[in-house]
């Protein structure tokens, strides 16, 4: 089983997190989801990190 990404505020996994949710890099809040270094992050801004949300 893969390890799963936790929020690097709270040290929680996505689904139990009760942060702020928005893009670390843009500031956008629209589809922001947790990666793999505990930081949020919009789609946009994954693709062009090449950041994986997890599954």
């Amino acid at each position: 089983m893969a390890q799963e990404f936790v929020c690097m505020q709270c040290d929680l996994t996505e689904e139990k997190c009760k942060c702020d949710r928005y893009c670390c890099l843009c500031m956008g809040g629209h589809n922001v989801r947790l990666c793999q270094d505990g930081q949020y992050y919009c789609i946009d801004c994954r693709e062009a990190c090449d950041f994986q949300a997890q599954f």
